[in-house]
């Protein structure tokens, strides 16, 4: 399934910040440069997830604070539950 994602990177903590209407925001202390926060992106979100971090791989947005972000292994509902977003 693919998910929408806002990336802040430089931020103090890596973390999910929660959801902004469809849209995930996902918070790394990564910089903007050469991918790191990219890679930050896709451990952060497996790993919220409860999945191995090649599960989730960024396939649109690498230049962009907006991502879609591909999560292979679970249904849009498990991953909605497990982000805690109220519908799916």
């Amino acid at each position: 399934m693919k998910l929408a994602i806002k990336v802040v990177p430089g931020s103090s903590r890596d973390g999910i910040a929660g959801w902004l209407g469809s849209t995930l925001k996902v918070r790394v202390r990564a910089a903007a440069e050469r991918g790191k926060a990219n890679a930050a992106v896709e451990r952060v979100v497996a790993a919220a997830l409860g999945l191995p971090g090649a599960n989730a791989r960024i396939v649109a947005g690498n230049t962009s604070p907006r991502k879609i972000i591909e999560i292979s292994g679970l249904s849009a509902a498990e991953v909605a539950r497990r982000l805690g977003k109220d519908s799916a």
